[in-house]
């Protein structure tokens, strides 16, 4: 067998968003990183909608860069519209989103690559990873020709076991025009591992000069956009609107008249689909009282003439695609240059997986991305960076790299999926958080940057200035509570000019605060103040003021939680012995091998009878 002369410390297989933060973070742990892309001009790729963020993926994306990973810097260079979600809401819910042109961001990130110490970026289709015993060696290629490694990160994405669906018509590939890796599948089911198989989709890109776009609404980017990086100073290219329009009941009738033709509905398609980003049939199925349903085209670059028909997504015919698209007010004329299609593929079940992202059955191999059951480029990249990130530590014999839920929303997408797995392709929300308040978009940095700085991923001068800035809230919220205001003319003008009520007596500022309709202007109005805070500052100040009562309530809530948290069970521990447990909680806590309380408190099934029995084994186990 063909063996590379060089010997690495990290392998990454695949080079979609997981695979790009997961060989940076080794790489700039100092490790040695091969990175193997099935095709090199596909690194970073988008191929369902170039755009990053969205409802919970924008905390995703602010944490993978206060984390010190990549994304949310690519994101900023090219991205072309960028708007806030949520809005109208409270902060915890406030998420960010960007269309972006997706050659370069393809472009921008191989370039980082490229140029980062420590990363070796090849052409490759891995088909078998070498073990030594029940320890990861290497991989080796379809040439037959082999690497070494000791320590291999799989980010497959939809390659294992690819099978593209349009119409009748099916054909083996990872996306559109690309191979499927077809080997290592086959080996990790005789591993041992358990495979599921799930199916995404893409809609149809458009030709721009074949749509009559005054049919459609404009929606325009953010007048003053917030960059996702907070190390981003100045967003470089010009912002492009989207257009709204909708579907209508000729374009329904000619799906439902069609559904037969659909590999969804005609049995051909085995895979499971994400119930949150439904295909047309889904709609028309699923939705039968609906007369029509949101169009949003999208520019997929500033140099090119594809345009994104969000909502348009179908895996019917080609000529039943033409029909459809075309029964759209402003399509009518509408050119398709890349039909829609929907895609099956191999995943693992992530309850095989150890808290750390390492496979529990062979040491040393990671697993990140839509390999373990994900959705989107946002939880792919955030497992990336963590797989990432616990590889190197592995190689370095450091502590494991382990958030919880109460400190990131990786974090809850992590446990999510070690401790209940998923059945479907698994999707971040703000509800999957219990302490989202906590978690928000604008704190992501004051609550990870020091992490990766202990990491060695982030700057000396990016955490002392978070250091700084702490203190900084700190002593102006303290300065805030410690003014009081009194009943003048000029006090109770201003107040109701603002829409809120006139005071009576003397009220502490931080109390004015908390009024609806008040922000942190009212302090600047009311008080005299010649260190004016940065807005990032202000905006703290307010929020931690603003909602003082939610947030103490969270923090009881959190030393909760981390209280059973610090309940360790011992690896290995035999839960066949515990007596009071039933037999499916017995072998559901032997599969998953909880490492805390804790984290077995949130299996499926388990009952608060069933923590108070476990407690009281562990105790004696203990003794």
């Amino acid at each position: 067998m063909p063996l590379y002369n060089k010997k690495y410390d990290i392998i990454v297989v695949g080079a979609g968003h997981a695979g790009c933060e997961a060989a940076l973070a080794g790489a700039r742990m100092g490790c040695s990183v091969l990175l193997l892309a099935i095709d090199l001009d596909k690194v970073a790729a988008m191929p369902c909608s170039p755009s990053i963020g969205g409802m919970a993926k924008g905390q995703l994306v602010k944490e993978i860069d206060a984390l010190g990973g990549e994304m949310a810097k690519i994101t900023d260079k090219s991205a072309i519209q960028y708007r806030t979600l949520n809005t109208k809401k409270g902060p915890a819910v406030h998420s960010s989103r960007t269309q972006n042109d997706k050659i370069r961001y393809h472009m921008a990130m191989k370039a980082v690559l490229e140029q980062q110490t420590g990363i070796d970026l090849k052409q490759a289709l891995v088909d078998k990873i070498v073990l030594a015993g029940d320890k990861v060696a290497g991989v080796t290629d379809q040439t037959g020709f082999s690497f070494q490694a000791g320590a291999v990160v799989l980010a497959t994405g939809t390659f294992l076991s690819g099978l593209v669906h349009i119409g009748s018509n099916s054909f083996k590939a990872g996306r559109a025009g690309e191979f499927a890796a077809y080997g290592l599948p086959v080996q990790l089911r005789d591993l041992g591992f358990a495979l599921g198989r799930m199916k995404t989709g893409t809609p149809p890109r458009l030709n721009k000069n074949s749509i009559d776009f005054s049919r459609f609404s404009i929606q325009e980017a953010d007048q003053n956009p917030t960059p996702f990086s907070f190390s981003t100073q100045k967003i470089p290219l010009p912002q492009m609107p989207s257009y709204i329009g909708r579907t209508n009941e000729k374009s329904i009738k000619i799906v439902q008249d069609n559904l037969k033709f659909s590999p969804l509905y005609s049995g051909v398609i085995k895979g499971v689909p994400a119930r949150y980003c439904p295909s047309f049939e889904d709609k028309v199925v699923r939705f039968p009282e609906r007369d029509g349903h949101q169009v949003i085209l999208e520019h997929e670059g500033i140099d090119t003439n594809e345009i994104y028909a969000s909502g348009l997504g179908n895996s019917l015919p080609l000529e039943i695609q033409i029909e459809f698209v075309r029964s759209v007010e402003g399509l009518e004329e509408a050119e398709i240059m890349r039909p829609a299609y929907a895609i099956e593929y191999d995943y693992v079940n992530p309850i095989q997986l150890q808290p750390t992202l390492e496979t529990k059955k062979i040491s040393g191999l990671f697993m990140a991305g839509q390999i373990n059951g994900t959705s989107g480029y946002e939880e792919a990249g955030a497992q990336g960076l963590w797989a990432g990130i616990n590889a190197a530590c592995k190689i370095q014999k450091r502590e494991r790299f382990i958030l919880d839920r109460s400190q990131a929303y990786m974090g809850v997408m992590v446990d999510d999926l070690v401790t209940r797995g998923t059945r479907e392709p698994y999707r971040m929300f703000t509800s999957r958080a219990e302490y989202r308040l906590m978690l928000r978009e604008d704190n992501a940095d004051l609550r990870l940057v020091e992490a990766g700085y202990g990491l060695g991923l982030m700057s000396h001068d990016m955490a002392r200035d978070v250091k700084e800035r702490k203190k900084q809230i700190e002593n102006e919220i303290k300065r805030i509570k410690g003014i009081i205001i009194k009943p003048d003319k000029k006090t109770n003008h201003y107040l109701v000019h603002c829409g809120s009520q006139p005071i009576r007596s003397g009220v502490y500022l931080d109390q004015l605060l908390k009024r609806s309709g008040l922000g942190y202007e009212t302090v600047e109005h009311l008080t005299e103040n010649s260190g004016r805070p940065s807005p990032e500052v202000a905006r703290q100040v307010e929020i931690e003021i603003k909602y003082e009562g939610y947030i103490k309530k969270q923090f009881k809530e959190i030393e909760k939680f981390r209280t059973m948290e610090k309940v360790k069970i011992p690896r290995r521990f035999e839960y066949n012995g515990v007596q009071g447990l039933s037999n499916e909680l017995k072998e559901k806590l032997s599969s998953i091998q909880p490492a805390s309380l804790g984290q077995a408190s949130r299996i499926d099934g388990m009952t608060p009878a069933a923590i108070s029995v476990l407690m009281i084994a562990l105790k004696v186990y203990g003794r």
